[in-house]
Protein backbone atom coordinates (compact mmCIF):
# COMPACT_ATOMS: atom_id res chain seq x y z
CA UNK A 1 0.00 0.00 0.00
CA UNK A 2 1.49 3.49 -1.24
CA UNK A 3 1.14 6.41 1.00
CA UNK A 4 -1.62 8.11 -0.79
CA UNK A 5 -3.79 5.02 -0.18
CA UNK A 6 -2.72 5.20 3.32
CA UNK A 7 -3.92 8.72 3.83
CA UNK A 8 -7.00 8.01 1.45
CA UNK A 9 -8.13 5.36 4.41
CA UNK A 10 -6.85 7.74 7.32
CA UNK A 11 -9.19 10.66 6.09
CA UNK A 12 -11.16 11.36 8.96
CA UNK A 13 -15.02 11.56 9.26
CA UNK A 14 -16.76 14.90 8.28
CA UNK A 15 -18.82 15.96 11.76
CA UNK A 16 -22.66 16.06 11.07
CA UNK A 17 -23.71 19.50 10.96
CA UNK A 18 -27.30 19.66 12.26
CA UNK A 19 -29.44 22.59 10.50
CA UNK A 20 -32.78 23.99 11.76
CA UNK A 21 -33.71 22.20 8.31
CA UNK A 22 -32.47 18.68 9.16
CA UNK A 23 -34.23 19.09 12.93
CA UNK A 24 -37.64 19.91 11.25
CA UNK A 25 -37.30 16.94 9.01
CA UNK A 26 -36.94 14.85 11.95
CA UNK A 27 -40.17 16.82 13.41
CA UNK A 28 -41.86 16.25 10.98
CA UNK A 29 -41.34 12.57 10.76
CA UNK A 30 -41.78 11.89 13.93
CA UNK A 31 -44.63 13.63 13.98
CA UNK A 32 -45.97 11.92 10.83
CA UNK A 33 -45.84 8.50 12.88
CA UNK A 34 -47.36 9.72 15.69
CA UNK A 35 -50.19 11.29 13.85
CA UNK A 36 -50.16 7.26 12.21
CA UNK A 37 -49.98 5.67 15.06
CA UNK A 38 -53.00 7.90 16.55
CA UNK A 39 -55.08 7.53 13.52
CA UNK A 40 -54.67 3.74 13.44
CA UNK A 41 -55.54 3.55 17.25
CA UNK A 42 -58.81 5.77 16.21
CA UNK A 43 -60.37 3.83 13.51
CA UNK A 44 -59.34 0.52 15.51
CA UNK A 45 -61.24 1.75 18.37
CA UNK A 46 -64.35 3.11 16.00
CA UNK A 47 -64.78 -0.17 13.97
CA UNK A 48 -64.28 -2.30 17.39
CA UNK A 49 -67.74 0.00 18.50
CA UNK A 50 -69.06 0.64 15.06
CA UNK A 51 -69.63 -3.35 14.14
CA UNK A 52 -70.98 -4.48 17.45
CA UNK A 53 -73.36 -1.24 17.33
CA UNK A 54 -74.33 -1.81 13.47
CA UNK A 55 -75.35 -6.12 14.40
CA UNK A 56 -77.18 -4.94 17.24
CA UNK A 57 -79.15 -2.73 15.47
CA UNK A 58 -79.90 -5.03 12.96
CA UNK A 59 -80.22 -7.86 14.92
CA UNK A 60 -81.60 -6.86 18.10
CA UNK A 61 -85.61 -6.47 18.19
CA UNK A 62 -87.12 -3.55 18.68
CA UNK A 63 -90.31 -3.56 21.50
CA UNK A 64 -92.45 -1.22 19.45
CA UNK A 65 -93.37 -0.48 16.05
CA UNK A 66 -93.68 3.01 15.96
CA UNK A 67 -96.39 5.02 13.78
CA UNK A 68 -95.25 8.83 11.82
CA UNK A 69 -97.16 11.27 13.67
CA UNK A 70 -97.38 15.04 12.52
CA UNK A 71 -97.53 18.02 14.87
CA UNK A 72 -97.96 21.52 14.40
CA UNK A 73 -95.24 24.03 15.89
CA UNK A 74 -95.83 24.12 19.37
CA UNK A 75 -97.45 27.65 20.81
CA UNK A 76 -95.27 29.99 21.79
CA UNK A 77 -94.90 30.24 25.64
CA UNK A 78 -95.99 33.95 25.58
CA UNK A 79 -98.78 35.77 27.06
CA UNK A 80 -101.20 33.77 29.16
CA UNK A 81 -98.21 30.70 28.67
CA UNK A 82 -95.24 32.53 29.82
CA UNK A 83 -93.10 30.62 32.30
CA UNK A 84 -92.97 31.25 35.66
CA UNK A 85 -91.93 29.79 39.01
CA UNK A 86 -95.08 29.70 40.77
CA UNK A 87 -95.64 26.13 41.32
CA UNK A 88 -92.17 26.50 43.43
CA UNK A 89 -94.49 28.48 45.53
CA UNK A 90 -96.42 25.21 46.76
CA UNK A 91 -95.33 22.72 49.39
CA UNK A 92 -95.30 19.24 49.57
CA UNK A 93 -97.12 17.64 52.11
CA UNK A 94 -96.28 14.17 53.30
CA UNK A 95 -92.98 13.63 51.48
CA UNK A 96 -91.66 9.56 51.84
CA UNK A 97 -95.18 8.50 53.27
CA UNK A 98 -96.54 7.78 49.97
CA UNK A 99 -95.49 6.89 46.18
CA UNK A 100 -97.35 8.46 43.10
CA UNK A 101 -101.10 9.74 44.39
CA UNK A 102 -101.48 10.07 40.38
CA UNK A 103 -105.35 11.37 41.01
CA UNK A 104 -106.48 13.49 44.09
CA UNK A 105 -110.62 13.42 45.15
CA UNK A 106 -112.26 14.90 48.69
CA UNK A 107 -114.95 14.59 50.78
CA UNK A 108 -115.41 17.71 53.15
CA UNK A 109 -111.82 18.31 54.09
CA UNK A 110 -110.95 14.55 53.60
CA UNK A 111 -108.68 13.72 50.88
CA UNK A 112 -108.17 9.98 49.11
CA UNK A 113 -106.00 9.18 46.75
CA UNK A 114 -104.24 5.89 45.45
CA UNK A 115 -100.75 4.99 45.58
CA UNK A 116 -98.03 2.99 43.41
CA UNK A 117 -98.52 0.18 45.66
CA UNK A 118 -102.13 -0.43 44.98
CA UNK A 119 -103.43 1.07 47.55
CA UNK A 120 -106.94 3.21 48.71
CA UNK A 121 -105.68 5.97 50.99
CA UNK A 122 -107.59 8.56 53.64
CA UNK A 123 -105.59 12.07 54.68
CA UNK A 124 -107.21 13.18 57.33
CA UNK A 125 -105.74 15.61 60.21
CA UNK A 126 -102.51 15.15 58.71
CA UNK A 127 -103.02 11.35 59.07
CA UNK A 128 -102.77 8.72 56.28
CA UNK A 129 -104.79 5.77 56.70
CA UNK A 130 -105.58 2.67 54.43
CA UNK A 131 -109.04 2.46 53.08
CA UNK A 132 -108.63 -0.66 50.56
CA UNK A 133 -106.32 -2.20 48.98
CA UNK A 134 -107.23 -3.53 44.70
CA UNK A 135 -104.64 -5.77 43.98
CA UNK A 136 -102.77 -8.43 46.12
CA UNK A 137 -99.26 -8.30 47.63
CA UNK A 138 -96.21 -8.66 47.66
CA UNK A 139 -95.53 -5.04 46.91
CA UNK A 140 -92.20 -3.57 46.88
CA UNK A 141 -90.86 -2.17 43.29
CA UNK A 142 -92.43 -1.20 39.81
CA UNK A 143 -92.56 -4.73 38.48
CA UNK A 144 -95.19 -5.54 41.56
CA UNK A 145 -98.00 -3.02 40.09
CA UNK A 146 -99.39 -5.69 37.61
CA UNK A 147 -100.26 -8.00 40.83
CA UNK A 148 -100.35 -5.11 43.45
CA UNK A 149 -102.64 -2.90 41.28
CA UNK A 150 -102.48 0.78 40.23
CA UNK A 151 -105.38 2.74 40.64
CA UNK A 152 -105.59 6.06 38.82
CA UNK A 153 -108.36 8.15 38.49
CA UNK A 154 -110.47 8.63 41.50
CA UNK A 155 -113.53 10.19 42.09
CA UNK A 156 -116.26 11.09 44.81
CA UNK A 157 -120.17 9.61 43.74
CA UNK A 158 -123.50 11.06 44.80
CA UNK A 159 -123.23 8.98 48.08
CA UNK A 160 -119.80 9.67 49.14
CA UNK A 161 -118.50 6.26 48.02
CA UNK A 162 -115.41 6.40 45.76
CA UNK A 163 -115.16 5.38 42.20
CA UNK A 164 -111.60 3.93 41.07
CA UNK A 165 -110.10 3.19 37.84
CA UNK A 166 -107.12 0.64 38.84
CA UNK A 167 -104.80 -0.19 35.32
CA UNK A 168 -104.77 -3.61 35.80
CA UNK A 169 -107.71 -4.46 37.71
CA UNK A 170 -110.97 -2.19 36.30
CA UNK A 171 -113.60 0.02 37.77
CA UNK A 172 -114.21 -0.03 41.55
CA UNK A 173 -116.72 1.49 43.95
CA UNK A 174 -115.00 1.92 47.32
CA UNK A 175 -116.70 2.49 50.52
CA UNK A 176 -114.65 4.58 52.60
CA UNK A 177 -116.19 3.98 56.02
CA UNK A 178 -116.28 0.42 55.82
CA UNK A 179 -113.78 -0.19 53.19
CA UNK A 180 -115.72 -2.13 51.38
CA UNK A 181 -114.59 -2.85 47.53
CA UNK A 182 -117.07 -3.75 44.51
CA UNK A 183 -115.84 -4.77 41.51
CA UNK A 184 -118.07 -2.78 38.52
CA UNK A 185 -116.54 -3.28 35.44
CA UNK A 186 -113.41 -5.97 35.36
CA UNK A 187 -110.48 -5.56 32.76
CA UNK A 188 -109.88 -8.90 32.14
CA UNK A 189 -113.49 -8.90 30.18
CA UNK A 190 -113.36 -7.66 26.47
CA UNK A 191 -115.18 -5.04 25.53
CA UNK A 192 -116.21 -5.74 21.91
CA UNK A 193 -113.75 -7.65 20.78
CA UNK A 194 -110.71 -5.79 22.75
CA UNK A 195 -109.18 -6.03 26.10
CA UNK A 196 -108.70 -3.43 28.73
CA UNK A 197 -104.81 -3.31 29.30
CA UNK A 198 -104.63 0.52 31.07
CA UNK A 199 -107.74 1.78 32.37
CA UNK A 200 -106.76 5.55 33.13
CA UNK A 201 -109.17 7.74 34.03
CA UNK A 202 -112.52 8.50 34.90
CA UNK A 203 -115.59 10.70 35.29
CA UNK A 204 -118.90 10.52 37.39
CA UNK A 205 -122.34 11.91 36.34
CA UNK A 206 -124.19 13.89 39.47
CA UNK A 207 -126.57 11.23 39.68
CA UNK A 208 -124.54 8.35 39.76
CA UNK A 209 -126.03 6.40 36.68
CA UNK A 210 -123.08 6.98 33.92
CA UNK A 211 -119.10 6.88 34.60
CA UNK A 212 -117.15 8.18 31.44
CA UNK A 213 -113.58 6.17 31.36
CA UNK A 214 -110.43 5.68 29.38
CA UNK A 215 -108.30 2.59 28.79
CA UNK A 216 -105.53 4.26 27.21
CA UNK A 217 -104.66 0.88 25.27
CA UNK A 218 -105.18 -2.49 24.06
CA UNK A 219 -101.93 -3.61 23.40
CA UNK A 220 -99.70 -2.08 26.47
CA UNK A 221 -99.92 -2.11 30.10
CA UNK A 222 -98.95 1.24 32.17
CA UNK A 223 -95.79 0.01 33.02
CA UNK A 224 -94.94 0.57 29.33
CA UNK A 225 -96.72 3.82 29.48
CA UNK A 226 -93.12 5.24 27.61
CA UNK A 227 -93.58 2.55 25.11
CA UNK A 228 -97.34 3.17 24.14
CA UNK A 229 -96.21 7.28 23.63
CA UNK A 230 -92.95 6.58 21.41
CA UNK A 231 -95.29 3.64 19.39
CA UNK A 232 -97.49 6.38 18.94
CA UNK A 233 -100.24 3.44 19.29
CA UNK A 234 -104.26 4.46 18.48
CA UNK A 235 -105.87 1.83 20.39
CA UNK A 236 -107.34 4.05 22.89
CA UNK A 237 -110.98 3.79 23.94
CA UNK A 238 -113.43 6.15 25.86
CA UNK A 239 -115.88 3.80 27.36
CA UNK A 240 -119.24 4.38 29.40
CA UNK A 241 -120.58 2.06 31.87
CA UNK A 242 -124.65 2.06 33.34
CA UNK A 243 -124.33 1.47 37.46
CA UNK A 244 -128.24 0.45 36.46
CA UNK A 245 -128.11 -1.91 33.27
CA UNK A 246 -124.26 -2.32 33.98
CA UNK A 247 -123.46 -2.52 30.25
CA UNK A 248 -120.28 -0.88 28.78
CA UNK A 249 -119.84 0.74 25.49
CA UNK A 250 -117.68 2.37 23.54
CA UNK A 251 -118.21 6.05 22.59
CA UNK A 252 -114.75 6.46 20.84
CA UNK A 253 -112.09 4.65 19.80
CA UNK A 254 -108.69 5.20 17.47
CA UNK A 255 -107.25 7.12 20.03
CA UNK A 256 -103.67 7.56 20.86
CA UNK A 257 -103.07 7.59 24.71
CA UNK A 258 -106.36 8.58 25.77
CA UNK A 259 -105.63 9.59 29.07
CA UNK A 260 -107.93 12.17 31.63
CA UNK A 261 -111.30 12.55 31.92
CA UNK A 262 -113.64 15.13 32.71
CA UNK A 263 -117.25 15.82 32.31
CA UNK A 264 -118.20 19.83 31.86
CA UNK A 265 -120.29 21.31 34.22
CA UNK A 266 -123.48 21.13 32.10
CA UNK A 267 -122.82 17.10 31.61
CA UNK A 268 -123.58 17.59 28.03
CA UNK A 269 -120.11 16.49 27.05
CA UNK A 270 -116.51 14.95 28.05
CA UNK A 271 -113.31 15.80 27.76
CA UNK A 272 -110.43 13.39 26.66
CA UNK A 273 -107.06 14.41 27.05
CA UNK A 274 -105.25 12.64 24.35
CA UNK A 275 -101.69 12.82 25.68
CA UNK A 276 -99.42 11.46 22.97
CA UNK A 277 -101.31 14.04 20.20
CA UNK A 278 -100.56 16.82 22.70
CA UNK A 279 -104.50 17.65 22.58
CA UNK A 280 -108.10 17.70 24.30
CA UNK A 281 -110.75 16.07 22.04
CA UNK A 282 -114.71 16.76 22.90
CA UNK A 283 -117.69 14.02 23.16
CA UNK A 284 -121.23 15.14 23.29
CA UNK A 285 -122.92 12.96 25.53
CA UNK A 286 -126.23 14.74 25.86
CA UNK A 287 -128.31 17.27 24.25
CA UNK A 288 -128.52 18.22 20.18
CA UNK A 289 -125.01 17.54 19.82
CA UNK A 290 -125.38 13.55 21.65
CA UNK A 291 -122.97 11.45 20.15
CA UNK A 292 -121.20 14.09 17.83
CA UNK A 293 -117.31 14.88 18.95
CA UNK A 294 -114.60 17.70 17.63
CA UNK A 295 -111.45 18.93 19.22
CA UNK A 296 -111.47 21.09 22.51
CA UNK A 297 -107.96 22.27 22.02
CA UNK A 298 -105.12 21.13 19.79
CA UNK A 299 -101.81 21.71 19.86
CA UNK A 300 -101.05 22.62 23.45
CA UNK A 301 -97.81 23.57 24.86
CA UNK A 302 -97.17 20.15 26.60
CA UNK A 303 -98.88 16.67 26.73
CA UNK A 304 -101.70 16.50 28.92
CA UNK A 305 -102.68 14.37 32.02
CA UNK A 306 -105.20 14.50 33.86
CA UNK A 307 -108.30 17.38 33.61
CA UNK A 308 -110.53 18.65 36.88
CA UNK A 309 -112.65 21.28 36.99
CA UNK A 310 -111.77 24.72 38.07
CA UNK A 311 -113.46 27.21 40.53
CA UNK A 312 -113.79 29.63 37.49
CA UNK A 313 -116.08 27.11 35.49
CA UNK A 314 -112.77 26.05 33.30
CA UNK A 315 -110.60 23.60 33.85
CA UNK A 316 -107.13 22.59 35.03
CA UNK A 317 -104.77 20.48 32.98
CA UNK A 318 -101.79 19.00 34.31
CA UNK A 319 -98.34 18.34 32.30
CA UNK A 320 -95.13 16.60 33.24
CA UNK A 321 -93.28 17.14 29.89
CA UNK A 322 -94.01 20.25 27.76
CA UNK A 323 -92.83 20.99 23.82
CA UNK A 324 -90.75 24.22 24.53
CA UNK A 325 -91.33 27.07 21.96
CA UNK A 326 -88.60 28.03 21.71
CA UNK A 327 -86.57 25.71 22.76
CA UNK A 328 -86.54 21.58 21.59
CA UNK A 329 -88.97 19.00 22.18
CA UNK A 330 -87.97 15.65 21.28
CA UNK A 331 -91.03 14.27 20.81
CA UNK A 332 -91.91 16.84 18.32
CA UNK A 333 -88.28 16.13 17.00
CA UNK A 334 -88.93 12.29 16.83
CA UNK A 335 -92.57 12.03 15.63
CA UNK A 336 -92.26 11.60 11.56
CA UNK A 337 -88.90 9.76 12.48
CA UNK A 338 -89.93 6.08 13.31
CA UNK A 339 -86.57 4.71 12.50
CA UNK A 340 -84.60 6.72 14.67
CA UNK A 341 -87.26 5.33 17.24
CA UNK A 342 -86.35 2.25 16.97
CA UNK A 343 -82.73 2.54 16.66
CA UNK A 344 -83.54 4.11 20.34
CA UNK A 345 -85.20 1.23 22.09
CA UNK A 346 -83.29 -1.60 20.21
CA UNK A 347 -80.69 -0.23 22.45
CA UNK A 348 -81.88 1.55 25.58
CA UNK A 349 -85.04 0.54 27.96
CA UNK A 350 -87.51 2.67 28.60
CA UNK A 351 -86.46 3.66 32.19
CA UNK A 352 -82.90 5.35 30.75
CA UNK A 353 -85.40 6.98 27.62
CA UNK A 354 -87.11 8.87 30.81
CA UNK A 355 -83.90 9.82 32.09
CA UNK A 356 -83.83 12.46 28.69
CA UNK A 357 -87.24 13.70 28.68
CA UNK A 358 -86.57 17.29 30.74
CA UNK A 359 -88.49 17.54 34.14
CA UNK A 360 -90.63 20.39 33.78
CA UNK A 361 -93.89 20.80 35.32
CA UNK A 362 -96.76 22.56 33.77
CA UNK A 363 -100.34 23.66 34.76
CA UNK A 364 -103.04 25.40 32.82
CA UNK A 365 -106.36 26.88 33.15
CA UNK A 366 -108.59 26.59 30.10
CA UNK A 367 -111.93 28.29 29.98
CA UNK A 368 -114.52 26.93 29.56
CA UNK A 369 -114.13 27.64 25.48
CA UNK A 370 -110.89 26.15 25.68
CA UNK A 371 -108.41 29.08 25.58
CA UNK A 372 -105.95 29.69 28.05
CA UNK A 373 -106.08 31.71 31.19
CA UNK A 374 -103.88 31.20 33.03
CA UNK A 375 -100.71 28.92 33.71
CA UNK A 376 -98.25 27.62 36.63
CA UNK A 377 -94.92 26.55 35.86
CA UNK A 378 -91.65 25.14 37.77
CA UNK A 379 -89.21 24.65 34.82
CA UNK A 380 -86.73 22.19 36.29
CA UNK A 381 -89.58 20.32 38.34
CA UNK A 382 -87.36 21.51 41.63
CA UNK A 383 -90.60 21.17 44.10
CA UNK A 384 -93.39 20.05 41.89
CA UNK A 385 -92.32 16.81 40.38
CA UNK A 386 -94.05 14.52 37.40
CA UNK A 387 -97.44 15.86 38.20
CA UNK A 388 -100.55 14.04 36.59
CA UNK A 389 -103.32 16.14 38.69
CA UNK A 390 -104.17 19.58 39.67
CA UNK A 391 -107.39 19.37 42.03
CA UNK A 392 -108.84 22.14 43.32
CA UNK A 393 -110.68 22.20 46.53
CA UNK A 394 -110.87 25.09 49.27
CA UNK A 395 -109.07 27.66 47.47
CA UNK A 396 -105.86 25.10 46.98
CA UNK A 397 -104.25 22.89 44.41
CA UNK A 398 -103.58 19.92 45.04
CA UNK A 399 -100.98 18.53 43.03
CA UNK A 400 -100.86 14.84 41.58
CA UNK A 401 -98.31 13.04 40.39
CA UNK A 402 -97.40 9.39 38.95
CA UNK A 403 -94.30 8.86 40.81
CA UNK A 404 -93.00 11.45 43.19
CA UNK A 405 -93.06 10.48 46.91
CA UNK A 406 -95.08 13.14 48.08
CA UNK A 407 -98.36 15.59 47.51
CA UNK A 408 -98.00 19.32 46.89
CA UNK A 409 -100.25 21.96 47.78
CA UNK A 410 -100.67 25.21 46.27
CA UNK A 411 -102.00 28.33 47.60
CA UNK A 412 -103.84 30.12 44.65
CA UNK A 413 -103.96 33.18 46.52
CA UNK A 414 -100.22 33.25 46.54
CA UNK A 415 -100.23 32.97 42.26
Amino acid sequence: MNEAEGLRQRRPLRPQVITEDNAAQETKGGSTYSNKVFRMTFMTLAVSLIIPLFGAIVLLDCPIDPQPISFKEPPPLSGALEPNFKLRQAERLFENQLVGPESIANIGDVLFTGTADGKILKIEDGQIQTVARLGHGPCGTGGDEVTCGRPLGIRVGPKNTLFVADAYYGIFEIFPSSGEVQRLVSSKVPIEGKNLSFVNDLAVTRDGRKIYFTDSSSKWHRKDFCLLIMEATDDGRLLEYDTVTKEVKVLMGGLRFPNGVQLSPAEDFVLVAETTMARIRRYYVSGLMKGGEDMFVENMPGFPDNIRLSSSGGYWVAMSAIRANPGFSMMDFLSEKPWIKRIIFKLLSQETVMKFVPKYSLVVELSETGSYRRSLHDPDGMVATYISEAHEHNGHLYLGSFRSPFICRLNLKDV
